[in-house]
């Protein structure tokens, strides 16, 4: 026969097993796959190379002129070149690789 004490503890068990659930829920349908693309990015920011068609957090696409360390310098239009940092692009598309949305 259970005493008090260990039916308190038993039903405060069962009382949080919802809240671990949703705590798990969470980590697994939200911040697992935001960390895994965050270092997909950072992969595809780190293998930028020379004449990589870059898309920029502003929408703006050109390709890759010059790499360094923390920027690049992109062609947005013949003879444009703009400097900016590296974390601002937000897609590469590398020149061998069409988009999965372009036409033709």
């Amino acid at each position: 026969m259970p005493t008090g004490a260990e039916g308190g503890m038993t039903a405060m068990i069962v009382q949080f097993l919802p809240i671990i659930a949703i705590i798990a829920l969470f980590y697994f349908l939200i911040l697992r796959p935001q960390s895994q693309r965050v270092k997909q990015h950072q992969a595809q920011i780190a293998a930028i190379k020379r004449g990589d068609t870059v898309v920029l957090s502003s929408g703006t696409i050109g390709k890759v002129t010059r790499v360094e360390d923390a920027e690049l310098n992109v062609e947005i239009a013949p003879s444009v070149n703009v400097r900016v940092v590296k974390t601002m692009v937000a897609e590469v598309r590398n020149r061998t690789v069409p988009a999965a949305n372009d036409k033709g």
